[in-house]
């Protein structure tokens, strides 16, 4: 059985570059309660390696990171 994960929050970061993508998720997670999840759009592909990075060093949870066309999109659950 799948679940299907839904986000709490969106950052829709297309069309920014590096850093924007990591600096609006950072700057919107701290509004979010522990456990919440934040999807994040990004068409930057140096955002894979980025909120790969992120993650690791918040301690945040990248639940999922894919790619449909040009849109990369992230699940982080906030720790």
């Amino acid at each position: 059985m799948t679940v299907l994960l839904t986000a709490d929050e969106l950052v829709d970061a297309r069309g920014l570059s590096c850093p924007m993508p990591i600096v609006k998720t950072a700057t919107r997670i701290r509004t979010l309660a522990s456990g919440k999840v934040i999807e994040v759009l990004a068409t930057d592909p140096g955002s894979v390696k980025d909120f790969e990075a992120w993650s690791r060093s918040t301690g945040n949870e990248l639940i999922e990171s894919t790619q449909e066309g040009s849109v990369y999109r992230f699940l982080i659950r906030k720790i």
